[in-house]
């Protein structure tokens, strides 16, 4: 197909909730030079002419474990290709129906909405009596993780709270909501497993291990003690996920679960301001929840003095999920402004040339290395970091800062393509350099809405 770039380039938006009073700060030096309108519609012909062969084979149809048709990440025969992943699913879907749309091809928009609720519905399908889902089904095994695995409390990581935002954007697509009307009282099921079995006495959600957690080695979790790390990934997914399922309920008329999952929502919104924000330094973490006063056990004999007014610590390690609230529109204009200024424009510790390293190159931790168990958030670009900063960053109205990073990420698939003829799962951040897993897709197909 010939594609009119004046059309491609017509028919992208940047979408901007609720945007601020528009930033203004000039990019530093080092910067590359953004791309020229001809180069930047060449980048997207490049990749669109790309997706049109790759894009369909991610639709994957129902095969042994996988009862329903799904959406895998990567094309058949790479890595991952036989396996359905939970947060994965959604940024893809995500990506898939934007492509649709671009070309205007509503055969190819009909079967991803096809596959969109066959892939909600493997997951509803293993679903356990305490309404736990897997983090990932294989078509050779439905519960490779052991999420399922019956425990009190159960340690073992399971699905991420993705479904209902999956659900939504399914509803947006197809313009109706019916096909829920089975499955909706499951997703509620699902959040109750949650909050009975990972809600710490602070409000926030903690991550029962380390183990597939999204940002596998993200060190404010991997390595840590059981339910001690309240990862903002985890609690950033969850409070978007209560929004989509409130938005969802209302669409269906169930009030009472509308409003209950609204408040909800706000109440983890309050948890993750109080707890994680750290005025100090301007940035949200991830926080530490092991903070018990036990003085009455270990010291019984003596009178307690002054009460311990705190229950969690914040974790100073920054990575990219302190962008997060900023995505969620829970920062207030201030917060977001100080985080963007001092965090992203001051220097180069988070920002690189061809996009938003995973980790802070001033940390300890930060590497370069090839992973795959776990896969290695530590510095790498990954498309997803770049997706979730870029909303952060039009969110709170930087949008030259956002149109820059659209500009790193389209030149780095793009040259990815060119070089490699695919593109790969994550990059060096300073080279551009494919570091893994090529054949890769999921949620590289985002590129598609940041221009």
């Amino acid at each position: 197909m010939k594609f009119s770039r004046r059309e491609v380039v017509a028919s992208l938006a940047l979408a901007a909730a609720a945007p601020l009073a528009a930033q203004t700060e000039p990019a530093a030096s080092s910067e590359p030079a953004p791309l020229s309108p001809a180069d930047r519609s060449q980048a997207m012909d490049r990749l669109l002419m790309y997706f049109r062969g790759t894009a369909p084979q991610l639709l994957r149809p129902a095969e042994g474990a996988l009862k329903f048709p799904s959406i895998a990440p990567s094309l058949p025969g790479k890595q991952y290709s036989t396996s359905l992943w939970d947060w994965d699913t959604y940024w893809t879907t995500r990506g898939l129906f934007r492509f649709a749309n671009l070309i205007h091809d509503s055969a190819l928009h009909a079967r991803i909405a096809e596959h969109a609720i066959g892939s909600l519905n493997n997951f509803f399908a293993e679903q356990s009596r305490e309404g736990r889902i897997p983090i990932m089904i294989d078509v050779h095994h439905s519960d490779l993780f052991g999420s399922l695995q019956p425990a009190a409390p159960n340690y073992r990581n399971q699905a991420k709270p993705v479904f209902g935002q999956l659900a939504l954007l399914i509803a947006d697509e197809t313009r109706t909501v019916d096909w829920l009307v089975p499955s909706f009282e499951r997703l509620l099921r699902f959040y109750s497993s949650w909050l009975l079995g990972n809600q710490s006495s602070t409000g926030l959600l903690v991550w029962g291990d380390d183990v597939a957690i999204g940002n596998d080695n993200d060190p404010t979790t991997f390595g840590r003690p059981l339910f001690s790390s309240a990862n903002l990934l985890l609690n950033c997914l969850f409070h978007q996920d209560l929004t989509a399922a409130a938005e969802l309920a209302r669409r269906l008329s169930r009030t009472a679960d509308q409003q209950r999952l609204t408040g909800q929502a706000a109440a983890l919104a309050a948890a993750i301001q109080r707890h994680c924000w750290d005025a100090r330094d301007s940035f949200y973490y991830t926080a530490d929840v092991q903070c018990v006063d036990r003085r009455a056990e270990l010291i019984p004999t003596v009178k307690p003095g002054m009460p311990m007014s705190w229950q969690a610590i914040p974790l100073r390690i920054q990575t990219f999920t302190g962008f997060l609230p900023l995505w969620c529109n829970i920062a207030a204009a201030e917060q977001a402004t100080a985080l963007v200024r001092t965090n992203y424009l001051a220097d180069d510790r988070l920002r690189a040339p061809f996009g938003v390293r995973s980790l802070s190159s001033r940390e300890s931790m930060y590497s370069m290395d090839f992973s795959s168990n776990p896969s290695n958030w530590l510095g790498p670009v990954w498309i997803i970091v770049n997706y979730l900063v870029w909303r952060a960053l039009a969110n709170t109205g930087f949008h030259q800062q956002a149109d820059t990073l659209r500009d790193k990420t389209l030149r780095l698939l793009a040259t990815d393509l060119a070089t490699n003829g695919s593109l790969n799962e994550y990059y060096h951040p300073d080279t551009g350099a494919a570091l893994s897993h090529k054949g890769f897709m999921d949620w590289n197909l985002l590129v598609l809405e940041m221009v």
